[in-house]
């Protein structure tokens, strides 16, 4: 397959007429244009490095005021009211629809944070991966780049207590989560490019041991661990380890490039530094981190410590990869009270946002993407340049208006390790996903 970039972003800067060959899945020339798909202009796509696919389903129903403030916590004993009435049949279909979506908003593969793994009330599936299996269907009728991070959960806090409702659905020992994994790695060995990372769930749900198997389990492969989200959680760490989830994590474990912390809302200076110095990703989520009153990560100073971040949809309440990249600037200006917060000298604050979250997405799913070069998967968008919001810009001025002006609506082409899975703006299997979801959505309704 041949694409024809008008102006494509390469690792050295802009160009114009650049022919990019692909063959199985992967780039495998980078050169002048000589014919093929034409863009306006082609970017390296990247992943979404955090996303919960179930809750795409919730987008809406949770925006009430109970008693009293409501917060995260509220939330999630609403969060876990809904699962218990999601099947496989239904994650399947939901799945499918957030991929479709994620799609078409320029991300070319997902790290998902696969939790709800149990029937309600936890009695486990014929097959122990059974929900594994479904978000693999799902990356295989859509064609999209799969990470799986089976997670294990094993406890409902510090104090070891028990799990509680909808938490049953998630919870394992540690034997019984080596079985799943296995399961569920199997299932992602169907895929193409596909990966199989891991996900201890929080240092509140996992004890050292599960910690230690966790990072254990697949050699090389990515983990991934909610951290330092809401002040409660810090202080019941704090207490119980005398030392804050970052600061504890990083004395206790070798940190190093495999992690992504996802969120770090609530780190101090010291934390944020050692964290960007450690070769972590830290995995940011604008939208859901303002939906759920989590807090702002200090960006400006993790940057400037040479940090490596990507963003992620976690509770997909809204898809949108250039509102994900503005909010994470805007949070930036409005705590700080400046602008053009996270440019470099060189490269404006609309590239820096892109090649942050195309490097460190790519880097946080264990994915060989991240950069139109040889040898890498060929995960690309190309952006539509007779939209409007693009007329008369050029080089960096495109993703500033792409991130700051714009919308998803600029996307027009994507390819997913070279599947060529958004055309016209539209993924090519819209059609029967968006039915299935629509279906699912009634019945849905009708077990509330």
């Amino acid at each position: 397959m041949l694409i024809h970039a008008e102006r494509a972003l390469l690792p050295g800067g802009w160009a114009a007429d650049v022919g990019v060959r692909v063959e199985g899945g992967r780039i495998v020339a980078v050169g002048p244009a000589a014919g093929g798909v034409r863009v306006g202009c082609l970017l390296a796509a990247p992943v979404n490095l955090h996303s919960h696919a179930f809750q795409r389903a919730m987008a809406g129903m949770t925006e009430r005021r109970g008693a009293g403030q409501d917060s995260f916590w509220t939330w999630r004993t609403l969060m876990y009211r809904f699962l218990d009435r999601l099947g496989p049949e239904d994650v399947e279909a939901i799945a499918a629809q957030v991929m479709v979506e994620m799609a078409e908003a320029g991300y070319a593969a997902v790290a998902e944070f696969h939790y709800l793994h149990h029937q309600p009330g936890g009695a486990v599936y014929s097959s122990i991966a059974e929900m594994s299996e479904r978000i693999v269907n799902a990356a295989e009728e859509t064609g999209f780049g799969l990470t799986l991070l089976p997670v294990l959960y094993q406890r409902g806090g510090c104090d070891g207590r028990a799990l509680t409702s909808g938490q049953l659905r998630f919870g394992n020992d540690v034997e019984r989560f080596g079985r799943l994994w296995e399961g569920a790695a199997r299932a992602v060995s169907r895929l193409p490019e596909g990966v199989t990372g891991v996900a201890p769930h929080s240092l509140r749900a996992v004890d050292v041991d599960g910690l230690r198997m966790a990072e254990e389990i697949a050699p090389g492969a990515p983990i991934h661990i909610h951290v330092a989200e809401q002040v409660a959680e810090v202080e019941e760490v704090s207490a119980a380890y005398g030392a804050r989830p970052v600061e504890w994590l990083l004395g206790n474990f070798v940190v190093d490039g495999r992690w992504c912390g996802i969120h770090c809302t609530q780190m101090t200076e010291a934390e944020t530094i050692a964290l960007a110095r450690s070769g972590a990703v830290a995995g940011l989520c604008p939208i859901t981190e303002a939906n759920l009153g989590d807090g702002i990560f200090d960006g400006v100073r993790f940057v400037g410590a040479g940090g490596h971040w990507g963003v992620g949809s976690d509770s997909n309440v809204r898809i949108s990869l250039a509102e994900e990249l503005r909010l994470f600037e805007y949070s930036q200006r409005l705590r700080d009270r400046g602008r053009a917060m996270l440019a470099d000298g060189e490269r404006s604050t609309g590239r820096v946002l892109w090649e942050g979250a195309v490097v460190g997405g790519a880097q946080a799913a264990g994915r060989a993407s991240g950069a139109i070069v040889e040898g890498a998967v060929a995960d690309l968008v190309g952006l539509d340049m007779g939209n409007l919001h693009l007329a008369g810009r050029e080089g960096d001025e495109i993703l500033d208006a792409f991130v700051f002006a714009g919308n998803d609506g600029l996307v027009s082409e994507v390819w997913s390790g070279g599947r060529h899975v958004v055309t016209g703006g539209r993924h090519v299997a819209r059609e029967g996903v968006e039915r299935r979801f629509r279906a699912v959505m009634a019945g849905l309704r009708e077990r509330m």
